[in-house]
């Protein structure tokens, strides 16, 4: 059995941070994809933990040199995801687990179709939805109005995704969530179901 891929989205505020910290406290051999962005860094975050922190030219170079699995441009900075860390992630069995755009999801999935499984998590409505970012408190007024207008584009794509969980109640999404989490794990295609047959019949 090789590693999966489990690939998060949904619109910033509707709980995904919060969700995953809890499937990380309960499921092992777990691999978080850390995306590195050209944004600064805000207060309380962490070099190698929340984000890798470069500038725009280093990030440039990185894409020439074919070093990102996927990047895109996500509220005028940059971000993108390191191929070789996913690689080696995926060769030890490890879930690797991305939280991105609905961008970056489509080229993972268009790299990795056979092991990955893509979620797709939104509040109940957009009144919510600005309720959250409000009470957040991260973000100023201009920045909450551009946060509201891409969660829009974002509800626009969330047929592509293989499931879609709805944060109205916490406990219950998160319980949902760990459910997908081990399916992701089991989908037949990590398995060599030739070898597989072969053993079962001897």
């Amino acid at each position: 059995m090789k590693g999966a891929i489990l690939i998060i989205s949904g619109p910033s505020g509707c709980g995904k941070s919060s969700l995953l910290k809890e499937v990380f406290k309960n499921e092992k051999n777990i691999y978080f994809s850390i995306s590195t962005t050209t944004r600064k860094k805000r207060a309380g975050e962490k070099e190698g933990i929340d984000y890798f922190f470069i500038d725009k030219n280093e990030f440039n170079e990185g894409v020439d040199n074919g070093l990102f699995l996927e990047w895109a441009k996500v509220h005028g900075n940059y971000y993108g995801t390191s191929l070789v860390s996913v690689i080696k992630a995926l060769k030890k069995g490890n879930l690797v687990i991305f939280d991105i755009d609905v961008q970056g999801q489509k080229s993972i999935k268009e790299k990795f179709s056979a092991i990955s499984t893509s979620l797709f998590i939104s509040t109940q409505d957009q009144k919510t939805l600005r309720a959250r970012l409000e009470k957040r408190g991260t973000d100023g007024k201009k920045a909450i109005e551009k946060r509201l207008k891409n969660a829009l584009s974002e509800m626009t794509n969330i047929k592509k995704f293989d499931y879609l969980l709805i944060n109205d109640d916490f406990e219950t999404t998160l319980e949902n969530l760990l459910t997908i989490v081990k399916g992701a794990r089991l989908k037949n295609k990590l398995y060599n179901i030739d070898d597989f047959l072969v053993e079962w019949i001897d």
